[in-house]
């Protein structure tokens, strides 16, 4: 018997989801034409480009802007909190959205907001950057969301190849921010607002590149499905949980790096390029880890794996000799792209079927980002008491050890105790 409905208390939390993958009968839907699908394909692919950009390009200049701008660590902390924050609390908007406007055009609107925020960083000084990175996180909080609705729609027969495709533009934007932003500062005479705003224009592309799809072959929705149940399940906490304390990890990386590189003698521009090292070795194990991931028994060996390697390659980046670093952002990549490939398979693998992995990825994306959020706040405030970098690796430590344990209890072969239910 399926499971009675929630209470109303209940319902915001256990929100009514449109399924993208069947239609109204319950039947699979084809999938688009080829000329369609190639350029839905080029489309997310420049969108995957553009979700990390906003967060990683203003690392490698945060201490010019600290300078000019009279900001302390704690101020500066924001800027790299605060965008964070925002995918943990726009992404469960996103459904809303879809269900009102469809996915394409949500898509489409999220690209546009992109770009004014990013815009938005370069002028009004403090409060613009603020309001830039308020926008630009909401909008990457809205497309995150949406996208693997569309794979599981449009590419249900290769769900894993786009999958990897999509998280290897995620690491491939990430990176070519981090080590270009420095450059284009220099290009643009020593101007990190022209250098920030530059990333705007690549969003538009972007969305250009997306437009046809909003005259393209719109989804079957198939009404209103009920998921109850997971929010009372340990299992989903222990997924959510992992999301959260791995990202992270990987947001201190994206906003602090840098600045913790600097501080070591290396240069702005050797310091974006030792992240974007370290990011784009995050492209091959991304990809990799899932694959062997997939032949043991469970995941809670890969998922120990790659967390013990992100702590050792974070200690490395902080602790070892500047010689060393270029070896220990290799290491760093291999883990961060391991662990965070990790955490977005086991919001399929945990699931029982596909509503409950949408639901599932709501709330690992809504909760887990907005712990992931508390990462760089704590790290520029633990600078501003220490004065230095050097007490964060009791950070990085305390969050990874936490990550691990929990990656370990998500990563054991069950499925969550949820259930979903169509409402006619």
């Amino acid at each position: 018997m399926p499971p009675p409905l929630p209470d109303t208390s209940k319902l915001l939390a256990e929100e009514l989801l449109i399924d993208a993958e069947i239609d109204d009968e319950g039947v699979q839907q084809q999938p688009p034409p080829v000329r369609t699908r190639a350029m839905l394909v080029l489309g997310m692919v420049l969108i995957g480009i553009n979700l990390r950009p906003a967060l990683s390009s203003l690392a490698p200049v945060l201490d010019q802007v600290k300078h000019d701008l009279g900001l302390t660590a704690t101020m500066a902390s924001l800027l790299t909190t605060l965008p964070v924050l925002c995918l943990g609390l726009f992404g469960p908007l996103a459904p809303q959205l879809a269900r009102r406007y469809g996915s394409e055009r949500s898509i489409a609107g999220a690209l546009l907001l992109l770009s004014i925020g990013i815009l938005l960083r370069s002028q009004l000084g403090y409060v613009g950057l603020l309001l830039g990175a308020l926008l630009s996180g909401a909008a990457i909080g809205i497309c995150g969301v949406l996208l693997p609705g569309i794979v599981k729609r449009d590419f249900a027969d290769r769900a894993g190849l786009m999958t990897g495709v999509y998280t290897m533009a995620l690491c491939l934007g990430a990176a070519l921010a981090a080590g270009a932003t420095v450059p284009l500062d220099q290009l643009f005479g020593h101007s990190w607002q022209a250098a920030l705003a530059f990333w705007a224009t690549t969003a538009l592309l972007a969305f250009i590149a997306w437009w046809p799809q909003l005259s393209a072959r719109q989804a079957q929705h198939a009404g209103h499905w009920q998921v109850s149940g997971l929010w009372r399940d340990a299992l989903a906490w222990q997924v959510t949980a992992y999301m959260g304390l791995q990202s992270s990890l990987s947001y201190i990386v994206f906003g602090w790096m840098p600045s913790m590189l600097i501080e070591r003698g290396l240069t702005p521009l050797q310091a974006g390029l030792l992240m974007s090292l370290s990011i784009m070795t995050q492209v091959l194990s991304s990809l990799g880890v899932p694959l062997l991931a997939q032949r043991g028994r469970d995941q809670r060996l890969p998922i120990a794996c790659v967390m013990l390697l992100t702590l050792a390659g974070l200690l490395g980046m902080l602790y070892a000799p500047v010689g060393q670093l270029w070896a220990w952002a290799v290491l760093l990549g291999i883990g961060q792209g391991g662990a965070f490939s990790m955490a977005l398979s086991l919001l399929v693998l945990r699931a029982p079927d596909a509503h409950v992995a949408a639901h599932l990825s709501g709330m690992a994306q809504g909760v887990g980002y907005t712990l992931a959020a508390c990462g760089p706040l704590a790290a520029g405030i633990i600078h501003d008491m220490a004065g230095n970098w050097a007490p964060v690796g009791w950070l990085f430590g305390g969050i990874a050890i936490t990550a691990l344990c929990a990656g370990v209890l998500a990563g054991r072969k069950k499925t969550v105790n949820a259930r979903a239910r169509r409402l006619d």
